[in-house]
């Protein structure tokens, strides 16, 4: 008899499969994370894997600038490139076609009888024999390593500016506003529903879960419309009332089904005993069904939170509102890539801020998440 054990080739593929799946989903969301505490310079320039090391990279060009002083009959004005005393220049330039044409410490003629010299870490001095007046002085091209950097600049600026149009806050309790109750009504409602489905005895019964599993196919986008002119025939078109009804008549049927099949599971004697000694189909509802459900209900609320807080195609059509007080996350990111197109550490903190909080209730309540959707496919 064998000792050890060989696994197949099929399980060494799900194993690969699954970890390659893992970091697929990762990686991307790790490297928003590190991006969002990177400067736009360090984003231009360098991916995110590199973050934790020392950088080499071309600086912008940086003009010489500073007060003049008159040292042994020459004009001389002296300062540092850098604010930083970390960084260290390998090599420098005075012309955008040969950024790198000189080595650190080496003093160069730039024209009128003046010379600059630029030293490792930053530090120049541009001296001539006449005063530079109004003149304008060169520019310093330098390539340079730097150490790491991390800002918590971008986060302030989103969440916390107060001058800051375009700033997240607002859209962060905006989007709460909209999620938290169109997660909440449909489950109420879909809980009710799937336990008269499931348990309660009435005419045409058959033809409502048909009706149910018809409706889980029906496109999102085919009732938008005539959706919104009944919402405005009846004046709740613009507003978070309209789009509470929304999330919760287009997220009823998954919730119905599944919580449907969960409850059909459950032990029918608890259910035959409760009300042999009386109970009303209230009472085991509250009592007894719901306690058992709650893995089911905890995964689709799950679905409908994730789905209803990323949402952007709902918001755009029943959050109608020129002003920008009930503008949603989603559709302020779309905002700032159309506004911000090059500053990618803004976008990547505000795209960051809004995955932060369904990445949390993913991993607080994902136990459940597979108990729920495998609920009545196993007798």
């Amino acid at each position: 008899m064998n000792m050890f054990s060989k696994k197949s080739p099929l399980t060494w593929a799900v194993h690969i499969s699954v970890v390659l799946l893992v970091a697929l989903w990762l990686f991307p969301t790790v490297g928003l994370f590190v991006s969002s505490f990177r400067t736009a310079d360090q984003i231009a320039n360098t991916g995110w894997w590199k973050a934790l090391f020392t950088q080499e990279r071309q600086a912008p060009a940086i003009r010489i600038s500073g007060e003049e002083a008159e040292i042994d009959g020459r004009f001389v004005i002296s300062g540092n490139l850098f604010e930083s005393d970390e960084v260290e220049i390998s090599k420098w330039g005075t012309s955008s076609r040969a950024p790198e044409a000189y080595a650190p410490g080496e003093t160069v003629d730039v024209g009128d009888g003046a010379s600059l010299t630029v030293t490792e870490d930053g530090a120049f001095s541009l001296a001539a024999p006449q005063s530079f007046g109004d003149s304008r002085l060169p520019r310093v091209f330098t390539t340079a390593t730097r150490p790491p950097e991390f800002t918590l600049e971008n986060y302030r600026f989103v969440l916390f500016d107060p001058g800051n149009r375009e700033g997240m806050a607002r859209a962060f309790f905006n989007t709460l506003t909209v999620t938290i109750p169109a997660t909440i009504i449909p489950i109420v409602i879909a809980a009710f529903a799937a336990y008269a489905l499931a348990w309660m005895r009435f005419p045409g019964r058959a033809l409502l879960i048909a009706a149910v599993v018809g409706l889980l196919v029906v496109p999102l986008q085919l009732a938008l419309i005539p959706l919104l002119r009944l919402h405005n025939e009846i004046g709740i078109g613009k507003g978070y009332l309209g789009v509470w009804l929304a999330h919760t008549g287009f997220g009823l049927p998954l919730a119905i089904y599944l919580l449907r099949n969960y409850m059909v599971g459950l032990p029918r004697d608890i259910i035959e005993n409760a009300r042999v000694d009386g109970a009303t189909d209230f009472q085991i509802f509250v009592k007894i069904i719901l306690p058992l459900s709650f893995p089911a209900l905890a995964s689709f609320a799950i679905f409908q939170f994730l789905w209803t807080w990323n949402d952007l195609l709902v918001a755009l059509v029943f959050l109608i509102d020129a002003t920008g007080e009930t503008t949603v996350m989603t559709k302020q990111i779309v905002e700032l890539l159309g506004t911000r197109g090059g500053n990618w550490e803004i976008l990547a903190t505000s795209a960051f801020v809004s995955i932060a909080v369904p990445l949390v209730v993913f991993f607080a309540m994902q136990k459940y998440l597979v108990r729920g959707l495998l609920a009545g496919s196993v007798k």
